[in-house]
């Protein structure tokens, strides 16, 4: 994978901040598939499956009209083989985690939205 995984996400925080969908869409394949728990809540008959970019347009703008303050910042960014994590603060202040997996075009093929629902305990 050719991805500049740090300049790949700042990119794509600035696209979103500036509530500019076809630029965060430009990164995507026409056939990807991206889930989200944010969108079963906005649409439960997709249970949180989103397939096609078409489909994504969809629910990404009608997000955004709901979602007029969307701000990200980023805070972190890892790197595997054909995937990055961008690991970032919404506007609430809320830690997301956006896991996207690259095709070998390096369009986003797979991706899937993640939220913090509790701090670790864990001890090293």
């Amino acid at each position: 994978m050719d991805i500049d995984a740090a300049t790949f996400s700042q990119e794509w925080a600035r696209a979103w901040n500036g509530l500019d969908v076809d630029a965060v869409l430009a990164h995507f394949h026409d056939d990807v598939v991206f889930t989200s728990p944010v969108a079963a809540q906005m649409y439960p008959e997709t249970s949180g499956v989103i397939r096609g970019k078409a489909a994504l347009r969809h629910y990404w703008s009608d997000a955004l009209r709901r979602m007029p303050n969307l701000h990200f910042v980023v805070e972190d960014v890892y790197r595997g083989i054909d995937t990055i994590v961008i690991n970032y603060r919404n506007q609430n202040g809320g830690l997301v985690n956006e896991v996207l997996r690259f095709a070998h075009d390096g369009l986003v093929i797979e991706g899937h939205g993640t939220y913090l629902v509790a701090r670790s305990t864990a001890t090293a």
